[in-house]
């Protein structure tokens, strides 16, 4: 009977054991998934390798990622360079793609360079990235000064551009001569959790949750120094951020009009991904996305932004495809779906994460002109 007893009793130390770190590695995962990492690339590809250089060209590892159509920046520890479409009839090893390469901007890419591709095209600021003129504005907001660039126009319409997840106020940059010639001021905000901008009281994100009052603050900004409506721009998290203020700002009647690259609708399913990217065995996922929804506060009784069709009041253009592993994009169909009378959903093929403008900028910037045009 003793032995008995003490071996029951082992068992259930031991299974309390695992149980306790299992939680606690469940923790663990859920804050490296929510731990804001600005201007790092989202590691939602692999790894790739400079193989060589040539005029007006580079040999990158083969890969899906290095094979995407369109226009990346490709990024470094101290390095950034800008690459086009793959080359055909460039010979090259089977094991590589050779892209144009359109700009080195800082550093160099030597054979055996370790880089990731990035939806950040440009570096540096407005003037020394485009030529714009600009101002370095702080908005004030309720954990501080945001730092923002500020793109002055003519029209009374302004766009305030909100970065997503693994980028920085430098993202929007892709969109800004576009909006230039349709003399639409832009207004490219940095949050909490960004460099320069305040942290957020937990040190994590919250999936636009908590970060939508900042945009709230960049309306009311916007509002005090000349504006009549705003248009909100947001990627990834920053377009669930600017749901959030559609649906809750006491401003929202001054929204004319909502634009949402790859947003972030399924936290769960966010999460998740983010969990797994950060190498979080795949056993303990459940356990992460339990303890991030819990660290973020997006449990029960919070509602996902956009899950009520019925709340949207404004055009909405959504740019979304099937090859984002991080905000799957069926609930972006869903949305447009629900509400066909407002919802415009431009699906794009073969883009990742945060990079539908990189993927068919053209299509991206006819499509965004076209939305935008009788909102000014």
């Amino acid at each position: 009977m003793r032995t008995a007893t003490a071996t029951a009793a082992a068992v259930a130390t031991t299974l309390v054991g695992v149980g306790a770190a299992a939680v606690a590695a469940g923790r663990h995962a859920a804050d490296a998934a929510l731990r804001p990492r600005p201007g790092c690339p989202l590691p939602d590809g692999p790894a790739l390798s400079v193989h060589s250089t040539g005029p007006g060209r580079v040999a990158l590892t083969r890969s899906l990622a290095s094979l995407r159509p369109g226009i990346y920046g490709l990024t470094a520890p101290g390095v950034h360079a800008v690459v086009g479409s793959v080359l055909d009839g460039v010979a090259h090893d089977p094991d590589t793609v050779v892209r144009r390469l359109l700009a080195v901007t800082h550093g160099s890419l030597a054979p055996g360079t370790r880089v990731a591709l990035t939806p950040e095209v440009h570096a540096g600021d407005p003037g020394t990235a485009l030529g714009l003129e600009h101002a370095d504005v702080d908005v004030p907001a309720e954990l501080g000064a945001l730092p923002a660039w500020f793109v002055p126009a003519p029209r009374h319409t302004w766009v305030i551009a909100v970065h997503g997840l693994g980028t920085g106020r430098e993202h929007p940059m892709v969109v800004m001569p576009l909006l230039h010639r349709l003399r639409l001021p832009v207004l490219a905000l940095s949050y909490r959790g960004d460099l320069g901008a305040p942290a957020s009281p937990d040190g994590l994100g919250h999936l636009g949750e908590s970060e939508w009052r900042d945009v709230d603050a960049a309306i009311r900004y916007a509002l005090r120094h000349g504006a009549r409506r705003v248009v909100l721009h947001g990627w990834s998290t920053g377009a669930a951020m600017a749901l959030h203020a559609a649906e809750r700002s006491a401003l929202a009647d001054r929204i004319a009009g909502l634009v949402l690259d790859s947003p972030v609708l399924d936290w769960q399913a966010t999460l998740r991904a983010l969990a797994a990217a950060r190498r979080t065995p795949a056993a303990l996922l459940p356990l992460a996305v339990r303890a991030a929804e819990g660290r973020a506060g997006l449990r029960a009784g919070h509602r996902r932004p956009g899950e009520d069709p019925g709340a949207l009041r404004v055009p909405v253009l959504v740019f979304h495809g099937p090859g984002d592993t991080i905000a799957p994009w069926e609930p972006s169909r869903r949305l447009a779906g629900a509400r066909p009378d407002l919802v415009t959903l431009r699906t794009v093929p073969d883009a990742p994460h945060g990079a539908m403008w990189n993927a068919d900028p053209h299509g991206y910037e006819e499509a965004l002109r076209r939305f935008l045009t009788p909102l000014m």
